[in-house]
């Protein structure tokens, strides 16, 4: 299950053509939090893309919550984000 939700999110963030993306799983880490329960996962995401120059880290997180909101709170509970413009 956790394979299909990181791909879902590989799918939603590709327009933001990321040169660099690293979708971690930590579900594992959040056993018993009220989401876990729900079957819901945590995700860690590292993505690059050019599309985040002269962007606030507020404005970053925004354009990835923008791609991903539909699978917000379920299937994915929670997703923690690093976002910058380059390695």
């Amino acid at each position: 299950m956790s394979a299909e939700r990181k791909q879902l999110l590989e799918e939603r963030l590709q327009p933001l053509q990321p040169s660099h993306l690293d979708i971690v799983d930590e579900s594992h880490l959040h056993a018993g939090h009220a989401g876990s329960k729900s079957g819901a996962s945590h995700f860690r995401l590292y993505i690059w893309t050019p599309q985040f120059a002269g962007l606030t880290t507020l404005a970053r997180h925004r354009l990835v919550y923008d791609r991903v909101q539909d699978l917000m709170p379920y299937p994915i509970h929670a997703l923690s984000i690093v976002a910058k413009e380059h390695l």
